[in-house]
């Protein structure tokens, strides 16, 4: 029961609500135990329990260990110190610890991070690979063409997402912030009136037929007087949040839009690293009617992080993402990176591109939703870090308003159409739906977008069928046969989920 563990560690706390946690867990009487000898926490547990959940109660909880999440965590304990208060501020964390969900390889936009650490430099956190070269290919199947760049990484960073967030779990921790990796926030808390009351972690121990099995455990109710959801792209929570309160037809947004972003880390020969190295691609292997392209940053430590971008409304449904990306390693541009190479890292995750015009209207009653959960992901930039975290202290200053000036939640909403946030989603508006015409058309429309008009157009273009509709029947396309993997650039999908540490149990 290594998510017991995880809380049980947490008795060096001195803080109310921590004790709660930890006597909630302890009441619970053992089946059965097997403890290390030179250990106080067992290593192995069964717990039994009764249907009841156990409660306990803090000011602000969020859901979501990201970057989001952890600044509006670290802001909130800011502006107690500030003001001479103290909010009690619980985070949530799905994965085994914080950090464990982030697939390494960013670039980087300090920004925001700016704004809330400016003594970031000095207290070492992770960032250290300045952006040393910006390029941009569009490629044919055996060709590389170099076309200006579109992007501006002057200033920014290639990092470690992962390693971030756990540097900033550390900080938010040292301003009293409680953070409890392993739970997975399963249920949305009402009180009578449909407000938000906080979330519901989910039961453990369930048979596949649903039934309890002996190690089974009723999850918790954690709640709080407001609730910040920062799931990531397409929460669970957040989903349902916005269909109960019917949050996009309150902002007047569009339907969201998805791409699936694979990812593989490797370390290379060192002749051929190239620290601070950005390279993006358009064009193969995909065809000319799927969005999507390609990135391959040069990290430290003889790492590069490469991968591939498919917009998630592609026509074609014999296409298969994972098999583009195999075949995009064997491009002869790419390809010469990997040899002598070992792949050290797999991933995948989806990425909101709606932008713009598929914000919801943020807050609901009790809370509010941000970060990707709630789609900042400026899409020309291929960067939504930046916006997360200042939406995240943006959430913050409006929760802390709450409580300290009798506001609401509102604020959230009003303070982001008059931020930063605001102005670059709204001059990138018409990047992504251009492209909705086909890879030729939306180059033109964006290039024209961003290098005469600067984001001014009057019009806004809409993003048209939803990402499931576009897909078209089997029989107006014929099936895609992928070469077999070679086990050397390519690979097979139990390889890949091997390297991503997948688990799973067997009923």
């Amino acid at each position: 029961m290594f998510k017991l563990s995880s809380l049980l560690f947490k008795s060096k706390s001195k803080s109310k609500n921590a004790l709660t946690i930890i006597r909630t867990f302890n009441n619970l009487q053992p089946c059965n135990a097997s403890t290390h000898a030179n250990s106080r926490v067992p290593i192995s547990r069964n717990f039994c329990t009764a249907p009841e959940r156990d409660s306990i109660e803090y000011d602000v909880v969020i859901v979501g260990a990201g970057p989001a999440g952890l600044s509006a965590a670290i802001r909130l304990k800011q502006l107690c110190r500030e003001n001479d208060t103290d909010l009690s501020v619980c985070v949530l964390e799905k994965g085994s610890e914080v950090g464990a969900h982030i697939l390494s390889g960013n670039v980087f936009e300090p920004r925001a991070l700016d704004e809330l650490l400016p003594q970031w430099k000095q207290q070492e956190a992770p960032i250290s690979t300045p952006v040393s070269s910006d390029k941009f290919w569009f490629l044919t199947k055996n060709r590389a063409i170099s076309l200006p760049s579109p992007f501006d990484n002057k200033g920014n960073y290639v990092i470690s997402l992962s390693q971030l967030v756990r540097w900033m779990g550390a900080k938010a921790e040292e301003l009293g912030v409680e953070i409890y990796p392993g739970f997975a926030a399963s249920e949305i808390l009402y009180d009578s009136d449909n407000k938000v009351i906080g979330i519901g972690t989910n039961d453990m121990g369930i048979s596949k037929d649903g039934s309890k099995k002996e190690t089974f455990q009723r999850g918790v109710e954690v709640k709080g007087q407001i609730t910040l959801l920062s799931e990531g792209c397409r929460g669970s929570l957040s989903e349902q949040i916005m269909k109960k309160y019917n949050l996009r037809e309150k902002g007047g947004a569009e339907h969201q839009t998805y791409a699936l972003g694979i990812k593989e880390v490797w370390e290379i020969d060192e002749e051929k690293h190239q620290p601070g190295a950005v390279l993006h691609t358009l064009g193969w292997p995909l065809d000319h009617k799927t969005y999507g392209g390609s990135f391959l940053y040069h990290m430290k430590d003889r790492q590069i992080s490469l991968g591939l971008v498919v917009a998630l409304n592609y026509q074609n449904p014999f296409m298969n993402p994972y098999e583009e990306f195999q075949k995009f390693k064997h491009h002869p541009a790419i390809k010469p990176f990997l040899e002598g190479g070992t792949v050290i890292q797999y991933g995948a995750r989806t990425l909101n591109e709606g932008g713009f015009q598929s914000v919801p209207y943020p807050v609901f009653p009790g809370g509010a939703i941000v970060g990707c959960s709630a789609g900042f992901l400026n899409v020309p930039k291929i960067k939504g870090t930046h916006t997360a975290m200042k939406s995240g202290m943006l959430a913050a200053e409006a929760a802390f308003g709450v409580f300290n000036e009798g506001l609401d939640m509102n604020t959230y909403w009003d303070a982001l159409r008059n931020s930063w946030i605001w102005e670059e989603l709204y001059k990138s508006r018409n990047y992504r739906p251009a492209f909705k015409y086909g890879l030729i058309p939306g180059l033109a429309l964006s290039g024209l977008e961003h290098y005469i008009l600067k984001g001014r157009h009057p019009i806004t273009l809409k993003h048209g069928k939803p990402d499931h509709e576009a897909t078209n029947a089997a029989e107006l396309h014929s099936p895609i046969h992928y070469p077999k993997p070679d086990g050397v650039f390519s690979f097979d999908v139990p390889t890949s989920l091997h390297r991503y540490k997948v688990a799973w149990l067997n009923f």
